[in-house]
């Protein structure tokens, strides 16, 4: 039995009148999620479960604007208060191998502690140690042991001319080396002159002398370097002792500071160590100076003391419990950190210090929230993420070389453990491809949260969604809304969600509709948000998006797109399609024509025969040569030529909402009786003729009623969907007011017989016991109609069988004929 439908049945209206307030302010904020009660028990599973080998990280699936970032960053901030806070992370210098820099984690707060302890004492040690090498005492100490050690250096040269002139030979010393002179029997140097008057055997016999001479000065040379090696070695041991005696107490006092890591006391160990090994550092600051003097442009250098320093990564000084980094541009660098270079006259330098955090440093031990899209637009980021996972630690390497390339060399610094929670954002398209292709995504990511658009409509929900709108004016200083405000917003909730049993959780949509009714109340100088400023939001906002809309809707009414909405037409019916512009969609009514003739072809479709017409979309037209079959076929062979088509369509039709619209145009066309052009049709069927509920409802009826309205309302004009569709209903006051008065008509119908007596107002027909439909019902001038086909295709096949025959007979004939006697 066909439904027409009552004003409250169309629309669902919102009655908060006993929820007890007079405006939002007198409602308590909301301080929880509503509508995911789901996806908030997977992120307390994921996020509650540490097994220590980084495989219970979490996806957070789910539509656009249903506030899956602003929820997971809501729900992190208030589990991390509890989290313990993670500690300081900093790089120090490496003593044993510069090029891998070693890090540090300190208890919270203790890492700035240390960088500024280290600048103090080596800003202190700049000024002490010198003193210390300067004073008198060490002058005196370091003088005695010139003096003791000189005259070891004095004796053995003296004992080097001793036993040169012992050969016959002269010592004389120069700045440029020793210099051996022949001696003549008193003891005198010989001369040049003397020398030549030699004979040659006296020349060779001092040549052969001389050669005993260069090694007895060789050997002595040898001797009075080690003692100078001696004598600087025991100085240098001396200032040693007199800077480890100073520094000692100020490194002891390091130590008992930071006694409880052992890392940080092996590394003071090491710098103390160091600091008596390389005095010379701390003695260089004037020669620097002479030297940036001497150049008018600035010359590449680096600070040696810099090796004595912290580098504070991460200072968790100022975190409220565990960290919640949320990363909206997931880069490698950003990710992972990097290592920065300074090019002084075309040299990059590098150290330790230059090294920077990346997002993995800064959530280590807390949380990390990553946007899909971002994350896998990024090439390397996200197998250098899987990496990461798999090893356990964090590592800040050169991107080239994760993709192989060869580089200069520079730091390796010591790797971090890898101890957080990974929550990724995205579409559940995502979340399916990876889990098809990525073998290693359901490894780590073994927990799923999916957050759904909708929440089902009980006054519990409505009363949290008033509590939603105060705590919105509340967090953006809005105006207030009364109840008629906030019933309106729920209205619209159930608008978004298409469906009168439930309200939507697109909670940005929502929020930004909040905030325009508020413009528009403060516009009218409103002391609260009513009903009327959140439909002039409303309103607003399609004006905004429209625009294509009402260039259609001109184009109908001046008849460039022809659709009726009077009269009746046999094999013509309007149907109703919706059309998604970004964020505004609307419907579209399309005249849809069929035509019958006698033929074996069967029905044809023209969008598909043009490629216009989308897989859906065919089966639907397959289905209904399915029920046509079942219909008309089962006891009589079933033929006939058909053709449907979108009339002034050029574009890809796809989906099957239109099959119920093209069958009732095929009936009306085999049956002859006329469809009524003001109803319009949207619905689809199977092969059992029931007609099966569709989306877009509401965009569909009032597409169609804003078309009626432009031509002329008549009372007769109306839209007829399934009746599953019912509760999907949200439809505009407008409409609905239209309903009242008796101008406009909803009609559900859950049957093909159904629909075509709402649109002929001719009954469909019941084959009787007889096997015979009714005389004069759709259905038996439609069976009439193919009775008619079928005897016009059995005589033209006669015709064809009795042709060839006759002339066989005649050729035959003609032959006998022919034959000699």
């Amino acid at each position: 039995m066909v439904k027409e439908l009552s004003i409250h049945e169309i629309r669902k209206t919102a009655n908060l009148d006993n929820l007890g307030f007079v405006t939002t302010e007198d409602l308590q904020p909301l301080d929880w999620i509503i509508g995911q009660e789901r996806a908030i028990e997977a992120l307390k599973l994921g996020l509650g479960i540490k097994d220590g080998k980084n495989r219970y990280n979490i996806y957070v699936a789910g539509g656009p604007g249903t506030g899956k970032m602003s929820a997971v960053r809501d729900f992190l901030s208030r589990v991390s208060k509890s989290a313990p806070k993670p500690p300081d992370l900093c790089y120090v210098h490496n003593f044993e191998n510069p090029y891998n820099p070693r890090y540090l984690e300190l208890p919270t707060g203790t890492g700035c502690q240390l960088r500024d302890d280290m600048k103090h004492l080596i800003e202190r040690l700049k000024r002490e140690i010198p003193k210390s090498l300067e004073s008198d005492e060490f002058k005196a100490r370091s003088k005695k042991i010139g003096e003791r050690y000189a005259e070891r250096r004095n004796k053995l040269f003296e004992e080097m001319e001793t036993q040169s002139r012992q050969l016959g030979f002269a010592i004389q010393r120069t700045p440029i080396g020793i210099n051996t002179l022949p001696l003549r029997e008193g003891g005198e140097p010989l001369s040049q002159e003397e020398y030549e008057m030699l004979t040659e055997e006296e020349k060779s016999a001092i040549r052969e002398k001389q050669v005993e001479v260069q090694g007895v000065i060789q050997e002595n040379l040898q001797q009075i370097a080690h003692v100078d090696e001696q004598r600087e070695s025991e100085i240098k041991e001396l200032a040693k002792q007199a800077v480890l005696f100073m520094i000692a107490p100020m490194f002891d006092q390091l130590q008992e500071r930071y006694g409880a890591v052992e890392k940080v006391v092996r590394f003071l160990q090491d710098a103390k160590n160091d600091i008596v090994e390389h005095l010379g550092d701390f003695q260089q600051g004037k020669k620097n100076d002479a030297q940036r003097m001497a150049f008018p442009f600035a010359v590449a250098q680096t600070d040696p003391l810099k090796r004595y320093l912290v580098n504070v990564l991460v200072d968790h000084c100022d975190t409220e419990g565990a960290p919640v980094i949320v990363e909206e541009s997931a880069t490698y660098t950003n990710l992972f950190g990097a290592i920065e270079r300074r090019v002084q006259m075309g040299v990059a330098i590098t150290d330790f210090t230059m090294i920077k955090p990346g997002s993995l440093q800064r959530a280590n031990g807390g949380y990390l929230v990553l946007n899909a899209n971002n994350l896998f637009r990024a090439g390397l980021s996200w197998d250098a993420l899987k990496i990461a996972m798999k090893r356990g630690e964090i590592r800040i390497e050169d991107p080239m070389q994760m993709l192989g390339y060869s580089t200069t060399e520079g730091l390796k610094p010591e790797p971090v453990p890898f101890k957080m929670k990974v929550i990724i954002i995205g579409s559940p398209m995502i979340y399916e491809l990876l889990h098809m292709y990525d073998e290693d995504f359901p490894k780590f990511f073994a927990v799923k949260s999916e957050f759904d658009t909708e929440m089902d409509r009980t006054a519990a929900n409505e009363m949290n969604l008033a509590r939603f709108v105060h705590t919105r004016c509340t967090e953006s200083g809005l105006l207030p809304f009364d109840v008629s405000g906030v019933a309106r917003i729920v209205e619209h909730a159930s608008e978004l969600s298409g469906d009168q049993q439930k309200l939507s959780c697109r909670f940005s949509t929502l929020s930004a509709l909040i905030k325009e009714a508020s413009y528009w109340a403060a516009e009218d100088a409103a002391a609260a948000v009513t009903a009327g400023h959140v439909q002039t939001a409303l309103e607003k906002r399609d004006g905004r998006s429209n625009r294509i809309e009402e260039k259609i809707q001109e184009m109908i009414e001046r008849n460039h797109i022809l659709v009726d909405t009077s009269g009746e037409q046999v094999g013509q019916v309007n149907g109703l399609a919706v059309l998604q512009l970004g964020d505004y969609a609307f419907g579209k009514p399309s005249r849809i024509t069929a035509t019958v003739h006698a033929g074996k072809s069967g029905i044809v479709d023209i969008e598909r025969e043009a490629d216009l017409g989308g897989h859906s979309h065919t089966k639907g037209i397959m289905i209904l040569k399915g029920f046509l079959g079942e219909r008309f076929g089962a006891e009589k062979p079933f033929s006939l030529s058909a053709s449907l088509a979108f009339e002034q369509s050029y574009s890809m039709v796809d989906g099957d909402s239109a099959s119920s619209a093209e069958l009732y145009a095929l009936l009306s066309s085999l049956s002859g009786a006329a469809i009524r052009q003001g109803t319009a049709v949207t619905g689809s069927v199977n092969q059992k003729g029931e007609i099966q509920p569709i989306g877009g409802v509401n965009e569909k009826v009032e597409g169609f009623f804003k078309v009626c309205k432009a031509k002329g309302l008549t009372g007769e004009q109306g839209v007829m969907i399934p009746c599953q569709n019912v509760d999907n209903l949200m439809l505009p006051e407008e409409i609905v007011a239209a309903v009242a008065a008796g101008k406009f008509h909803i009609y559900a119908v859950a049957s093909v017989e159904e629909g075509i007596e709402t649109l002929t107002g001719v009954p469909a027909g019941v084959r009787g016991e007889d096997g015979l439909f009714p005389e004069g019902t759709v259905f038996f001038r439609a069976e009439e109609r193919l009775d008619q086909i079928r005897e016009v295709l059995r005589e033209e096949d006669g015709e064809e069988s009795e042709q060839p025959s006759q002339e066989h007979e005649g050729k035959s004939l003609a032959g006998e004929e022919s034959e000699p006697q």
